[in-house]
């Protein structure tokens, strides 16, 4: 059985889907009567589950009438990504900003779960066992001649 997180997160992703201009509004309360919890469960769902890593960006205004409004960032065309990828990693990157980059290509299609899956497995801090800052050094080298090897066939 899915906890409520992840079926929170599942009804906002397709609300988003449906979406024309991919952007939905919510208003917290109201989701939080919705699915039987606490506002802050809200709160901790979007915080975790729809972050600029993964592709998503949220915005909230607060008071009577506050709403929280989450959009589904676009990827740059294919032109573009590799300049894109380039400076998104930069010279480091951590392995949460490296797990969200490569969700975010899988979501997009671009990457298969298959290839995702060997990205995770490769830049891990079990496999770099190195110290700060040289690991999140190497990750970013290792991602970007990943990313850019599969994009360029």
């Amino acid at each position: 059985m899915r906890n409520i997180s992840d079926i929170i997160e599942q009804y906002l992703k397709h609300i988003l889907h449906e979406s024309e201009d991919k952007i939905v509004e919510i208003q917290r309360n109201d989701l939080a009567d919705q699915f039987n919890c606490v506002p802050s469960q809200i709160n901790y769902v979007i915080s975790t589950r729809f972050t600029l890593e993964k592709g998503f960006l949220v915005q909230s205004k607060r008071g009577g009438g506050g709403y929280i409004r989450i959009q589904k960032v676009m990827f740059p065309s294919h032109d573009s990504l590799q300049n894109h990828i380039l400076q998104t990693i930069g010279h480091q990157i951590d392995q949460s900003a490296a797990e969200g980059l490569i969700y975010q290509l899988e979501d997009t299609g671009i990457l298969t779960a298959r290839e995702a899956n060997l990205f995770k497995a490769a830049i891990t801090r079990d496999v770099l066992a190195l110290k700060l800052p040289l690991r999140d050094e190497i990750r970013a080298k290792i991602l970007k001649a990943m990313l850019i090897s599969l994009i360029s066939k």
